[in-house]
């Protein structure tokens, strides 16, 4: 399952207050607002969507506007790290070892082209809000390669694979230089000189703490219950043809009575019924765009006996029949 850190959901959120958003324009959302402190991260698909009401809402650029509020603490015990860097380039190479502290769905790789580096962020935008994010997220490395050296460091040329916003002045102020939309790649460049500046708190002994930390939270978020929600996601995956599933029943092919997993769900902010519903969607989705099965097969594969509960399940979930969501206008 694929998961946001619920600091950087927490963050856009404020963002989007501070830009005049009110808590009862939240009341929509999957995750409550008021619940988000009790969780450790959400799935991602709903972070995207975020983006997606939140670029509606507040007009172009609120991603990259987000973005340049990004703090280093922000990120945690990663962000921490990188404060004591010893070179801006560095960074780059704890995120493509670490990131998964805060999400699984980034990937990154510096690639060195003589005087120029690119950052290449693997992430392709299925969809609008992962489109965002990576505006977001090439926004944040402006500001926090700043911050960690101290100087007016610029990139000097942004790709995007998606297609270009309607007014691009919040990103030509964020990045300043040239921006490419509808490209092969999603990158940030710099100079390789500007890589390897000195940042301005190196210290090799707290390095060596605070990566080590990083280790522990890495090897702790890969055993925790992100791991067993990803295995109760996959059990009612493999469950649905037959009947949407009751806790008992994926319970006991864990080795778990229904309360015991119950209890280790919401401990990390998950519900059966949640991960229930996440699948459901998630499956219907991929089974509407990547493949010919009519909606009927679709509702059964998705553990609904009848068509007509499942569109409307899937109104109800995106807003679109699942013929419109098949065939966009």
């Amino acid at each position: 399952m694929n998961y946001i850190s619920i600091s950087l959901y927490r963050k856009v959120i404020d963002h989007a207050l501070s830009e005049g958003m009110t808590l009862e324009d939240f009341n929509g959302l999957p995750i409550p607002v008021e619940s988000i402190n009790e969780i450790q991260a959400v799935p991602a698909d709903h972070f995207f969507g975020l983006h997606e009401m939140l670029d509606q809402a507040l007009g172009p650029g609120f991603s990259v506007r987000v973005g340049q509020q990004m703090k280093m603490d922000d990120y945690g015990v990663l962000g921490l790290s990188w404060k004591t860097c010893s070179k801006a380039g560095e960074i780059f190479e704890r995120c493509e070892r670490y990131f998964h502290l805060l999400s699984n769905t980034y990937v990154f790789k510096v690639e060195r082209e003589g005087e120029i580096s690119k950052v290449h962020l693997f992430r392709d935008a299925y969809r609008r809000g992962v489109g965002l994010s990576n505006e977001a997220t090439f926004s944040a490395t402006v500001v926090v390669l700043q911050a960690m050296t101290e100087t007016d460091m610029a990139p000097i040329g942004v790709s995007f694979q998606h297609d270009a916003p309607s007014d691009l002045k919040n990103y030509h102020e964020a990045f300043k230089c040239p921006i490419l939309f509808d490209q092969a790649h999603n990158y940030i460049a710099y100079k390789t000189a500007d890589l390897e500046t000195r940042t301005a708190k190196a210290d090799i002994s707290i390095n060596k703490f605070l990566l080590e930390r990083v280790e522990e939270e890495k090897r702790g978020i890969e055993a925790s219950a992100f791991k067993i929600a990803a295995d109760v996601e996959s059990l009612i995956k493999d469950a649905l043809p037959s009947g949407i599933p009751g806790i008992a029943q994926i319970g006991a092919h864990m080795g778990m009575s229904s309360r015991t997993l119950t209890r280790r769900l919401s401990d990390s902010g998950f519900t059966f019924r949640g991960l229930v519903r996440q699948t459901q969607e998630e499956m219907a989705k991929g089974l509407l765009s990547n493949t010919s099965d009519t909606v009927s097969e679709i509702a059964f594969q998705t553990g609904f006996s009848e068509q007509s509960a499942f569109s409307r399940a899937f109104k109800r979930w995106t807003g679109q029949s699942p013929l419109e969501y098949r065939n966009p206008q």
